[in-house]
């Protein structure tokens, strides 16, 4: 057994013993792979979509030039009865699929993302005008890529948050979570929650389970590949009322109703697989996942995500 790593005479006899058995070509260090670009500097790897985006922008055949700060306006909500049934739907629901395939290096439009992708059944000129706003916002940030840093250190942390009965067609509520190894963003989520939530604690609850779930895969996964996390993940959260449920292990009658996620958090705070600190509301990164934002809060949570704006061409 060959194990590489960063053994360079390992790499070369492996791929030497490959080449005997497959018709393969060395193609070098990795530049490109499925739409992602990837770039090396002093600081780390850069990871984008550039080109991609570009093909997007040309499929979309825009008739301006226009970009746009942030992807979705301010406290815009959109149900499926806005506006007028596009004739022919098809080039919207390529451009959806499109762009949530872009989410992959794209953590900044992954709520949007999640918004225009609830109407691809039957959208309308509304959702169209929603769709084409990303477009714009993209085409003005065509070159932000997601930074790896090469400095970074192997210790997890979450932060998780909810928009409370947010969706004003069925007042679902919507899980938002950021996941970092070091300062590397490697784990989010934009969803809405398939149950609707009685309170804003009861939301906050059900993302913070659906966030220990995505901690405990990570967990096993990085002791799978040799990095075992001897030290609890702290999980922030903005919602007192939802920490002190996670702590208390009497379930009150208000609680009855969630109590399989109350459970699930709770088994994973006492066997030392997460803690859950408290953090401001201001200072929740997992507030851009669940819903819009000025352009000045907007830009402060993307300088967060470890995003760079670097031309890798």
């Amino acid at each position: 057994m060959i194990i590489t790593g960063d053994d360079v005479d390992g790499i070369n006899e492996l791929k030497l013993q490959l080449a005997k058995r497959f018709e393969m070509k060395d193609l070098g260090p990795l530049r490109y792979f499925l739409g992602i670009e990837v770039a090396y500097s002093p600081k780390g790897y850069l990871l984008s979509q550039s080109k991609y985006i570009a093909n997007i922008l040309e499929q979309a055949r825009l008739s301006d030039t226009r970009a746009v700060d942030s992807p979705l306006e301010l406290n815009v909500k959109y149900v499926p009865s806005d506006g007028i049934p596009l004739p022919d739907p098809t080039l919207y629901r390529t451009l959806v699929g499109s762009l949530v395939y872009l989410t992959i290096t794209r953590p900044d439009i992954a709520y949007a993302v999640h918004v225009v992708s609830q109407f691809v059944v039957s959208p309308t000129t509304i959702h169209w005008a929603a769709v084409l706003r990303i477009l714009r916002y993209l085409r003005g940030t065509q070159f932000q890529s997601l930074l790896f840093p090469s400095s970074s250190s192997l210790e997890l942390r979450a932060y998780s948050d909810a928009d409370w009965a947010g969706n004003p067609t069925d007042r679902k509520s919507t899980t938002g979570f950021c996941i970092f190894l070091g300062d590397s963003l490697i784990s989010w989520k934009s969803k809405k929650q398939d149950i609707v939530s009685r309170s804003s604690t009861e939301a906050e609850y059900r993302a913070m389970a659906s966030t220990t779930t995505e901690i405990v895969w990570l967990r096993w996964l990085l002791c799978d590949m040799g990095v075992p996390l001897s030290e609890p993940t702290p999980m922030y959260c903005d919602n007192k009322s939802a920490i002190q449920i996670a702590h208390n292990s009497v379930f009150h009658e208000r609680t009855k109703h969630i109590e399989i996620d109350c459970h699930f958090t709770r088994h994973h705070l006492q066997h030392g697989t997460i803690t859950l600190p408290f953090i401001s509301s201001s200072l929740q990164i997992a507030d851009l996942f669940t819903k819009t934002h000025s352009t000045k809060r907007f830009r402060f949570l993307i300088d967060k995500l470890s995003m760079l704006h670097v031309n890798t061409s």
